[in-house]
């Protein structure tokens, strides 16, 4: 296969996958045929484009094909007795009726996905498999277990709508709240994707991801009344997506090495993304008293992009709101993020016996060991950090953050005290 096709052919399922299997969900009714036929049909680009060449429209070829082989499988699945009302029905090109409270078929299978019928982790694996085209393979290590378990995961999600005839829809206006929740945490969880694959074979960055949870999470946005706590979340979780997304242009260093904060070359920041950010961070309504999850993490995110630059950060504004975050969403992740803001206020010394105390919580987590091997080679102590790096390594599921905590390992050896010249 030429590098041209086989690009095609990766363009195509990164671009599309998630409409074409939208629409196959809608027409036909079943996530199983919808997923199926889709990658049936990928396979029989791989198998013909080569020799027929590529399409005008990449798009339309896979999905007029998976279609036609979804017609196939009803058909030969199908009673003799149904076979001509469902070749009717199958033939019918008129448009699809209204459902839901918006039209956008990858918003619908996204409420299908989140449904609260399903476990959260069972609306994460799903919606990460059917609407961002992630593999079993990739999925399992973003979950840390099996392929095989994940599978069957997936499986017994995708049994479950169907046994449940969870509906192919948004949910009504009035149901929109209850729901909203769930959706704004999985959209959370693509975007993370996106913007630090944990696919060992996986681009660094997957702005496909990004690019999709951003779309629809204004969609959701936009479904949720002004003057809301629901839509005041999604807000924030929009400014998030938005002023981290900014940040992207100097994620990674030329030679694929991830680039810290810190290490960043603002200047690469997308500075339109950035204003539209902060000013989503501002439109906080008074009705809302309380500052949720997403506002919160947004405020925090805002406080970073302001800055000139890491030395004009202002570390007590971020000790403060990841204060107000631990109680409105404790978790040992939230207390690591404030350990690191402690050591930047205080002192390394500070946010170290804060991120001790976590050790038991985070043991698996490559996030903690990271922290800890960068306070410690600051507080002097190059030979526990080297081991704290080693973890970091073992555990990190991103080629860039490999590469990254690589080069600091290496670096101890360039001064006494663990810091690099």
């Amino acid at each position: 296969m030429s590098s041209d096709v086989a690009a095609a052919i990766s363009r195509t399922h990164r671009e599309e996958w998630a409409r074409i299997v939208a629409g196959l969900a809608r027409r036909y009714d079943d996530l199983d045929i919808a997923e199926e036929t889709a990658a049936e049909a990928f396979a029989t680009a791989v198998a013909r484009w080569p020799s027929d060449g590529i399409p005008p429209n990449p798009g339309a070829w896979i999905t007029t094909t998976a279609s036609r082989k979804a017609i196939d499988r009803l058909r030969r699945e199908a009673r003799r007795d149904e076979l001509h009302q469902e070749a009717f029905m199958l033939a019918d090109d008129s448009p699809a009726e209204a459902v839901g409270a918006v039209e956008d078929d990858r918003l619908r299978l996204v409420f299908t996905c989140c449904h609260p019928a399903l476990s959260m982790e069972a609306r994460v694996a799903l919606t990460l498999r059917i609407v961002g085209g992630l593999t079993v393979t990739e999925i399992a290590h973003a979950f840390l277990v099996q392929e095989t378990t994940m599978g069957q995961r997936l499986t017994r999600a995708k049994a479950k709508i169907k046994a449940a005839r969870i509906p192919y829809r948004v949910p009504e206006q009035e149901d929109l709240p209850e729901r909203v929740a769930g959706v704004l945490a999985v959209l959370y969880l693509i975007f993370n994707e996106g913007y630090l694959a944990t696919g060992p074979d996986s681009d660094p960055l997957r702005p496909d991801l990004t690019g999709e949870a951003i779309r629809l999470t204004r969609l959701v946005r936009d479904l949720l009344p002004a003057g809301s706590g629901e839509r005041a979340e999604a807000t924030g979780l929009l400014a998030l997506m938005l002023l981290t997304e900014a940040r992207a242009p100097a994620r990674v260093s030329p030679y694929g090495e991830l680039v810290r904060l810190d290490e960043q070359d603002r200047g690469a920041w997308d500075r339109a993304l950035i204003e539209e950010g902060l000013a989503l961070v501002r439109e906080r309504p008074d009705e809302v008293a309380v500052a949720g999850r997403y506002q919160l993490l947004s405020a925090i995110n805002a406080v970073h992009v302001a800055a000139a630059g890491p030395r004009e950060t202002d570390w007590s504004r971020i000790v403060a709101l990841y204060g107000e975050l631990e109680r409105v969403d404790p978790s040992p992740v939230v207390t690591l993020n404030r350990a690191i803001a402690v050591s930047e206020f205080d002192s390394p010394e500070a946010g170290l016996a804060m991120v001790e105390r976590l050790a038991d919580a985070l043991a698996g987590h490559h996030a903690f060991h990271t922290t800890r091997a960068e306070l410690l080679r600051r507080v002097g102590r190059p030979s526990d950090a080297r081991e704290a790096y080693d973890r970091a390594i073992e555990l990190a599921g991103n080629t860039a953050e490999v590469a990254h905590l690589i080069r600091r390992r290496g670096q101890l050896a360039a001064s006494p005290n663990g810091e690099s010249a």
